[in-house]
């Protein structure tokens, strides 16, 4: 669900007008609904009432305080990958003992940073990385907890570059390896073995993945424990889709939280165990819309190109993956529908948002919509072709407040001088 809907002819966020913050803070922007936030969480952490659950958001999702701040105080928790990521996850109040760490290039810097912070887990997904954090641990006097991550070969993921499961993928330790692995770990004296880690992708629309992903790992628990290790936690990923209102891609609703639930607590409750659950697109996506205002109306050969103010800087999907997130007119015109190729400023050819799109009659000055922009549209952005930041906007019922101004041109290039020499 999320909580964008029209108002007297114009596209609200909860009782804010889109209209209202373009003028308040310019375009293009993101705009989040709290509301939206906190009940995607709510609803997930419901589906797993009765079991022993942490909800760790997935940070890399939408990494800005305001949302994290928001979401620890409702209690989640927070899947890190970065050292940025464990700064922040703290900053904003996530409790250390609700922190995972999870990512292939941990640094031994990050790595020491964790150990201090306290955090729940590293999951760890290689042999020469385990060596490592054993020796950080080690020179610091402390046993870090460890889960390594187990790539099962599943292949999932709503495109190749979103598929993480995979025997070809970077990531996790081979299927085949991982009982060695676990036996050198218990060998180790700055690491403890608590756990088994698994994430096969994102926007997995069905079930039969996760399943056949669950069960494999299930089965490992049970082997680790025949071994003499105490696995006490079993870390599930994140990964389940959301709808972002493709009708060729996606003509049936990815599962939902109760049945994704009722599914992982049929293969996890026998081992009782604690769960560890990384939801990020899942609370994030469709708290969000980027609002962008037509520059120009373009009548090229054969189409017509709607042109923005908003490029693929700003949201970098479309051009990554070829996504797809529907537009919606905040205050649309009367008229027939037309086809636009949507397109930025960039100068790029791949700076193009989507092909023949039917929307209503649009001019230049009006503002559109991308809905379901809440996950991987801000923190995936940049300062290509040297274009500010876009803004980020929290609406809280009635009120909003910017939690991520636009940068000047000043403030861009402040960090950069002319050389002064070494040597």
């Amino acid at each position: 669900m999320r909580h964008f809907s029209p108002n007297n002819g114009v596209l609200h966020a909860e009782d804010v007008s889109l209209s209202r913050l373009a003028e308040a803070v310019g375009t293009p922007f993101y705009c989040y609904s709290a509301a939206t936030l906190r009940r995607h969480l709510r609803i997930f952490r419901e589906a797993f009432a009765g079991t022993d659950a942490l909800v760790a958001y997935s940070v890399k999702a939408n990494s800005n305080l305001s949302l994290l701040r928001l979401l620890a105080e409702d209690g989640a928790g927070a899947d890190v990958v970065s050292g940025g990521e464990l700064k922040r996850a703290l900053e904003a109040g996530v409790a250390s003992r609700k922190i995972v760490f999870s990512g292939v290039g941990k640094t031994r810097a990050e790595m020491a940073a964790a150990i201090d912070a306290g955090i729940l887990q590293f999951n760890v997904e290689s042999e020469p990385e385990i060596l490592a954090l054993d020796e950080v641990a080690r020179t610091k006097g402390a046993v870090a907890p460890v889960a390594f991550r187990v790539n099962p070969d599943v292949a999932a993921g709503g495109n190749e570059k979103i598929s993480t499961g995979k025997a070809e993928d970077k990531f996790g330790v081979p299927w085949r390896r991982a009982r060695d692995l676990y036996a050198r770990a218990a060998t180790l004296k700055g690491v403890r073995v608590e756990g088994v880690d698994v994430h096969i992708g994102s926007q997995i629309s069905e079930l039969a993945p996760f399943e056949r992903a669950f069960q494999r790992v299930a089965e490992l628990v049970t082997s680790l424990r025949a071994d003499g290790h105490m696995i006490e936690r079993l870390d599930l990923g994140g990964g389940l889709g959301v709808p972002y209102g493709d009708p060729a891609a996606e003509p049936t609703d990815p599962p939902s939280p109760d049945d994704y639930a009722a599914m992982v607590k049929r293969i996890a409750s026998p081992l009782g165990v604690k769960l560890v659950l990384e939801p990020g697109r899942l609370i994030a996506a469709n708290a969000g819309a980027m609002v962008a205002r037509v520059l120009y109306v373009k009548e090229g050969e054969g189409r017509a190109f709607l042109i923005l103010d908003a490029g693929m800087n700003d949201l970098f999907r479309p051009a990554l993956y070829g996504a797809f997130h529907e537009i919606v007119a905040v205050a649309p015109r009367s008229g027939e529908a037309r086809a636009y190729d949507v397109v930025g400023p960039v100068c790029e050819t791949g700076d193009r948002f989507a092909k023949a799109r039917m929307l209503p009659p649009l001019e230049a000055g009006d503002l559109v919509a991308f809905m379901t922009a809440g996950a991987y549209g801000a923190a995936l952005s940049s300062t290509y072709n040297s274009r500010p930041l876009a803004p980020e906007v929290l609406v809280d019922g009635g009120r909003f407040a910017v939690i991520r101004r636009r940068p000047s041109y000043d403030d861009m290039v402040a960090a950069e001088r002319n050389p002064v020499w070494n040597g």
